[in-house]
């Protein structure tokens, strides 16, 4: 399950494809301060689009995860039978990274993957949201992997189709209707560690 992702595209740009979906967006904390970030891990602070009724968003920045019972942190969080009908937030992202045993028997480290979407830039990531001890914390929602990242988890989060994040916004609408794998093809992977022969020797 995604315990990393990527959102390098600036706010700018992703206010205008909000503008041009027509999605509504206010700010009430202010534009945030968003660097591009190549890994968003948890716990740290990221942007993402809550539900503010009557069909609009808040873009705000919050805390990825919040403490579980046992004090592990809530990062991702099981979508199937539940309804989600408050607190749903689109998490803003232009790639996540899931990660593999090592091809190389002698590597330590796993294999790390970056999976992109074919036909936009950037997407958003279906999640929840809701006040903890550390104050507001999102999770990321998940379903059994679709055939794009099923060969790298068993599990992924749901990067949700441009048609649905207003709906996703919108508590009244079922989230079975919103909720769901994208289609073969959809999403792409990239291993960036270690890197290929060809980029290593660009290093």
């Amino acid at each position: 399950m995604c315990n990393d992702y990527r959102l390098e595209v600036p706010i700018s740009s992703i206010m205008e494809d909000f503008e041009d979906l027509e999605i509504a967006i206010d700010l009430p904390e202010g534009t945030p301060n968003v660097a591009a970030r190549e890994d968003i891990k948890i716990t740290d602070i990221a942007p993402i689009v809550r539900s503010a009724g009557g069909g609009r968003g808040e873009l705000v920045n919050r805390r990825w995860s919040w403490p579980g019972q046992n004090g592990k942190p809530v990062y991702n969080y099981r979508a199937e039978g539940r309804q989600f009908g408050s607190n749903r937030c689109l998490i803003l992202a232009d790639g996540f990274y899931e990660f593999t045993d090592p091809e190389a028997p002698k590597q330590k480290r796993l294999d790390k993957w970056l999976f992109t979407m074919t036909d936009h830039r950037w997407f958003c990531i279906a999640g929840i949201w809701r006040e903890s001890p550390l104050g507001e914390a999102f999770t990321m929602l998940t379903l059994d992997a679709g055939e794009d990242v099923a060969p790298y988890h068993h599990r992924q989060i749901i990067p949700l189709p441009r048609d649905r994040w207003a709906a996703w916004l919108d508590p009244e609408v079922p989230a079975e209707d919103v909720l769901g794998l994208l289609p073969k093809g959809s999403l792409v992977p990239v291993r960036v560690y270690p890197p290929a022969p060809a980029q290593a020797a660009l290093l």
